[in-house]
């Protein structure tokens, strides 16, 4: 294992596994992340509006960089129906250097 510092996992919830895709397919298409994984069948509790809330979501966990979560957030908030949506990220700490080295390879492009 090597450090990771520079990189994280973006942490989005998006309503449904069609709306995750193409929120993923959009970052991956810009180059803002180099992965995404899609986990359907969530189920999400929370506060909404004075009450709480039970609904079903997907959560999508993106690999990227840290100096790439501003443009992630500007590029989820146009494409998520969501009034507010879940974006925060996990700072990494080490990582296999295999993997990234592909991470980082995959990222290059645009913002260096």
């Amino acid at each position: 294992m090597i450090p990771a510092d520079k990189y994280c996992i973006a942490y989005i919830t998006a309503p449904d596994k069609a709306i995750a895709e193409r929120i993923a397919e959009e970052l991956l298409k810009k180059r803002l992340i180099a992965c995404a994984n899609v986990y359907e069948g969530i189920t999400s509790m929370y506060w909404w509006e004075g009450k709480i809330e039970k609904d079903k979501e997907v959560v999508l966990f993106c690999k990227t960089r840290k100096d790439r979560l501003e443009e992630i957030e500007n590029q989820v908030r146009e494409l998520h129906p969501y009034t507010v949506p879940c974006i925060i990220s996990f700072e990494l700490f080490e990582g296999n250097e295999d993997y990234l080295s592909w991470l980082s390879g995959e990222l290059k492009e645009e913002m260096d």
